[in-house]
Parts: C-alpha cells; sequence; structure tokens
C-alpha cells in the first residue's frame, strides 16, 4: 500500500476515534444531566412526601387535644356541678347555723 494511503487511512482512523470520543463525551454529559433531573424530582417528591406526612402528623395531633380539651372541660363541668349541689345542700345548713348564733346573741343581750 502506498505511504499516502497509509497516511489517509491513519488520519481517517484518528477522526473516527476522535468522532466516537465526541460522541462519548456528549453521551456521558446527557447522561450526567438526566442523572441530575432525575435526582431533582426524587427530592422534590421526598420533601412533598415529608411535607405530607408532617402535616398528617399534625392533624392528628391536633385532634389528640382537641379530644383531650373537650374531656378536661367536661370534666371540670362535672366538677363544678358537683360542687354547686354541694352547696346548695348546706345552704340550709349554714341558714340553720347562722340563724342558731343569731338566736344565741339576741339571747345573751337579754
Amino acid at each position: 500500500m502506498p505511504r499516502p494511503e497509509v497516511l489517509d487511512r491513519i488520519r481517517e482512523a484518528e477522526q473516527e476515534a476522535d468522532d466516537i470520543v465526541d460522541e462519548a463525551e456528549r453521551d456521558r454529559e446527557e447522561r450526567i444531566s438526566d442523572a441530575h433531573a432525575e435526582a431533582e424530582e426524587i427530592r422534590e417528591a421526598a420533601r412533598e412526601d415529608a411535607e405530607a406526612d408532617a402535616e398528617d402528623r399534625l392533624e392528628s395531633a391536633r385532634e389528640e387535644i382537641e379530644a383531650e380539651r373537650e374531656t378536661i372541660l367536661e370534666d371540670g363541668q362535672e366538677a363544678r356541678e358537683e360542687l354547686e349541689a354541694s352547696a346548695q345542700e348546706r345552704t340550709q345548713d349554714v341558714i340553720d347555723h347562722v340563724t342558731d348564733l343569731f338566736e344565741e346573741a339576741v339571747h345573751a343581750q337579754t
């Protein structure tokens, strides 16, 4: 094979190698770009899931707090009603006692 043809074939082979390397580099950059985009999508989905979970836990906690508040209010209302009933029952006893004290004081003066 004549020398110029060999040189041409070497140049063609080098050009093909350069083209293959360039294509591989473009492919690599595209894959990296795709991977970054996919990673961002995964991070965003994870963030949204975490926010939804946090909101669910917060709502559940609010419901528990509200239920506990209602229980406390009901218990307080019952205790108040019991105290009022007890006070009402003792009202007559107090009236009788004060009347007795008054009568004793009046009799003591006479």
